[in-house]
């Protein structure tokens, strides 16, 4: 009897422990990537105003688009030193760094003068920030899928885990909910000149909320368990890419479509809807805010329907509908319909979530503890440098070189799609693996 009692508390301890990880994780999460979001969709309706005024109008669209891409740049380095770091003094120190470092750096964007006040300065300083807040969010949205991974019930690691990446549809939701409230209460005047700043400068209070829940969360057990049997690494980063370089490749190209095409729709469509086809930025905001609240579902119900089939096969059949959506996306665009647009960026978003529910358990479980930080990260991370920050800087240029024919755009995201369907189907099954290996 004393053995079956023995047994029963920790079991329930773990899942209570792995429902609160969930928690501060998501919420954790989210909290910084409304801040990398704003960024976005400021960056292509705002910024090339107020921040590369010297420039011709579409010239300045590219330039903030380069700033945008910084982050993505960012984003390994963030994730290759958090990653290594994690996997030797654990997961939960390295999510508070990540966090106070992201909030401190929007927070200063939110201070930042435009060119018109200090000139050429402005745009570096606006560099700068944009680096540090994408080597803040390279540790933290691993980490922050570790920390939930590494607690949660086997059966359960791609429901649990997607709760995670439901952080970059709420962001997206919020902060374009956000700007949509700014605009239409102060006027496109009003926000271009200081209402843009507010999102940055909530951060400061997002970071205390979530300072405060992360702090009440334990290390994880996988974690832990390595570190008492002495299997840390000083170097997981080596380790990883001497004995897992063909999995990091694989996963990276697997990610890379989701990546751009996520911001083909939250970024690049936002400046193609208001410069090309004229419409209130309003409208843009209205729409993507409801497309990314919808596809929450989709997030959680690609997690927990791979714990049934398995992420291969759900991976695989969210990858061929991003296809079909992708092939007539900027079509429906065109149409100017604003309920059009809003079905066509849902179900686009909606593709592309079902495989974020996936994700955190397909990049954890093909790597042993004492290098998973640094594997998934250099997959994860890299996948974002390849295709998160220059894709709207690509699809501009493509715009532009073609005399804005779109064609050349969606045959951009068809053949990116492809690779990595083709490495999905390259990829072995890992629902069965033990975490704790």
């Amino acid at each position: 009897m004393r053995n079956t009692l023995t047994m029963e508390v920790p079991v329930e301890e773990s899942t209570s422990m792995a429902k609160r990880a969930t928690i501060a994780s998501t919420i954790g999460a989210a909290l910084e990537w409304v801040d990398f979001t704003a960024y976005g969709a400021v960056a292509a309706t705002v910024f090339p105003k107020l921040f590369f005024t010297s420039m011709d109008p579409n010239m300045g669209i590219l330039a903030a688009f380069i700033t945008f891409g910084v982050g993505f740049f960012a984003r390994p380095l963030g994730g290759l030193f958090f990653g290594a770091l994690g996997d030797r003094i654990g997961r939960k120190n390295i999510l508070l760094y990540t966090l106070s470092l992201m909030g401190a750096a929007s927070f200063l964007i939110g201070c930042l003068p435009t060119y018109a006040t200090i000139g050429f300065a402005a745009p570096v300083c606006l560099v700068l920030l944009r680096f540090v807040q994408g080597f803040a969010l390279g540790g933290e949205a691993t980490g922050a899928q570790l920390m939930t991974m590494e607690h949660a019930p086997q059966n359960r690691r791609g429901l649990f885990g997607s709760f995670i990446n439901i952080g970059s549809s709420l962001s997206a939701a919020v902060a374009n909910g956000m700007l949509f409230a700014l605009v239409s209460l102060l006027g496109t005047q009003q926000f271009q000149v200081w209402g843009w700043r507010v999102p940055f400068l909530f951060s400061f209070v997002l970071v205390i909320v979530g300072l405060y829940i992360r702090l009440r969360v334990s290390e994880t057990p996988a974690f832990e368990e390595a570190h008492a049997k002495g299997q840390d690494d000083r170097v997981p980063l080596v380790k990883a890419f001497a004995q897992y370089p063909g999995t990091i490749v694989r996963l990276l190209i697997v990610w890379c479509a989701p990546t751009a095409c996520f911001y083909v729709i939250t970024v690049f469509s936002l400046s193609y809807i208001t410069k090309n086809l004229a419409l209130p930025s309003q409208t843009a905001f209205l729409c993507l805010m409801g497309a990314n609240v919808l596809a929450v579902c989709t997030v959680i119900g690609g997690g927990a329907v791979s714990d049934r089939i398995g992420r291969k096969p759900t991976m695989l059949i969210a990858s061929i509908l991003t296809m079909v959506i992708a092939l007539s996306y900027f079509t429906l665009l065109d149409t100017k319909n604003w309920y059009v647009i809003f079905l066509a960026m849902a179900a686009f978003i909606g593709s592309l979530q079902i495989q974020s529910g996936v994700q955190p358990a397909y990049f954890a479980e093909p790597f042993p503890t004492n290098v998973r930080y640094s594997g998934s990260a250099a997959a994860y991370t890299g996948a974002n440098l390849l295709m998160g920050g220059p894709t709207p800087f690509i699809c501009a240029w493509l715009l532009q070189r073609s005399g804005g024919q779109t064609w050349v755009i969606t045959a951009f995201c068809a053949v990116i799609v492809g690779a990595s369907l083709i490495a999905i189907l390259t990829g072995p099954e890992t629902r069965h693996m033990d975490i704790k290996r």
